[in-house]
């Protein structure tokens, strides 16, 4: 998938969340759709995309993008 698709998507899902007065609650949000919803495939994607500077993407998106970057790095240790 294009990396400009991912990026819509995440921004779609992050403009749901932004409605949530809690911002950790709407980052968390994001975060457990992308895990529920999209392959790894696309989250290593969209990873890789924030990794090369994220262009596009919305704050909360890229924050919580940011988060799954942070999991699987741990994951990875």
């Amino acid at each position: 998938m294009h990396s400009e698709n991912l990026v819509k998507m995440a921004n779609n899902i992050g403009a749901f969340f932004q409605a949530e007065p809690d911002h950790a609650v709407a980052v968390q949000g994001v975060v457990d759709h992308l895990h529920k919803f999209w392959e790894p495939r696309m989250r290593r994607q969209i990873i890789a995309h924030l990794q090369a500077g994220g262009e596009g993407l919305s704050p909360l998106a890229r924050e919580a993008v940011a988060v799954l970057m942070n999991e699987q790095q741990k994951n990875a240790a």
